[in-house]
């Protein structure tokens, strides 16, 4: 899509197709959901020019909108983020993997931007910028519209993600975590999403010892404060304030974790995952649109 070798419209109408011959579900919804959205942000990026390059984003800046804040630019913490040397294991192996391979996931995008423009609080448009550096499917309109939006810096309310519950919700076993960050790989299922919750005996053990110059970072934020732009009561969100996202940049709604054995039974045995996280087509809604 972003170099032009196949058509929008093509992938929408082979997932119709597939949805009638063969089975709908939420994995055709989400292709044509991103397809849509895809669009979305290019109408955006008609409707306000160059703007979504600034750092006040489509706010302005004479804006008074409560997501407005002194941006951060501590050159070595960008470093940091981009080296995916953050502390945080999710983080970490998303940003390597991105170095290694010019791919991230787009849960990956959702979590990362996130994590730099709110719980880290540095300057968004280094996102973007390196984002359009490094992806392999880079798209001006969809990439730039997604950080400023990330960032809160198109209105609405902004969606903060829990990087460390994404982790265990996602990557419950760390076996994403543990192949981008090879330090991790015999550290205990418990504390690889948390490595520096393991005492010095058992960092010893795992030959995984956590701190600067270690093995592997302390987490660069403190993981027990919460960043002070959501200090007053905001969250969900995300892409230009459009509800609570899906299941989770944008995106995750989570809860705070599992309510019981029949939660956790109908969530694989995911007991990180809350009722909020419906399962199946549950929480799709039929769209109305139709591709010819």
């Amino acid at each position: 899509l972003a170099h032009g070798n196949v058509s929008p419209r093509l992938i929408a109408r082979e997932c119709r197709r597939y949805e009638e011959e063969r089975v709908e579900n939420k994995s055709t919804y989400w292709v044509v959901f991103e397809l849509l959205w895809r669009d979305y942000f290019k109408f955006f990026a008609k409707k306000h020019g160059d703007r979504i390059f600034y750092l006040s984003g489509t706010l302005g800046k004479e804006s008074t909108h409560v997501n407005k804040r002194k941006w951060g630019m501590d050159p070595k913490h960008i470093q940091a983020w981009m080296d995916g040397m953050t502390g945080y294991p999710l983080v970490d192996a998303n940003m390597r993997e991105l170095k290694a391979t010019g791919f991230m996931s787009n849960r990956g995008r959702q979590n990362i931007c996130s994590f730099l423009t709110i719980d880290m609080n540095m300057d968004w448009r280094y996102g973007g910028d390196y984002f359009e550096e490094t992806l392999l499917d880079y798209d001006v309109h969809s990439n730039w519209g997604n950080w400023a939006s990330g960032a809160g810096m198109t209105g609405g309310r902004m969606n903060r993600f829990n990087v460390v519950k994404q982790s265990k919700d996602y990557d419950m076993g760390g076996d994403y975590v543990r192949l981008w960050c090879p330090e991790l790989k015999n550290v205990p299922d418990k504390f690889v999403h948390e490595p520096w919750k393991m005492s010095d005996i058992l960092m010893e053990e795992c030959e995984c010892k956590v701190g600067p110059g270690r093995d592997y970072p302390s987490p660069i934020v403190d993981p027990n404060v919460t960043p002070k732009i959501m200090n007053n009561g905001r969250g969900g969100g995300g892409r230009g304030g459009r509800g609570r996202g899906r299941g989770g940049k944008q995106g995750g709604r989570g809860g705070s974790g599992g309510r019981g054995n029949r939660n956790n039974e109908r969530n694989n045995g995911n007991s990180n995952r809350g009722r909020g996280q419906r399962q199946d087509m549950k929480s799709l809604k039929t769209g109305s649109y139709k591709f010819e």
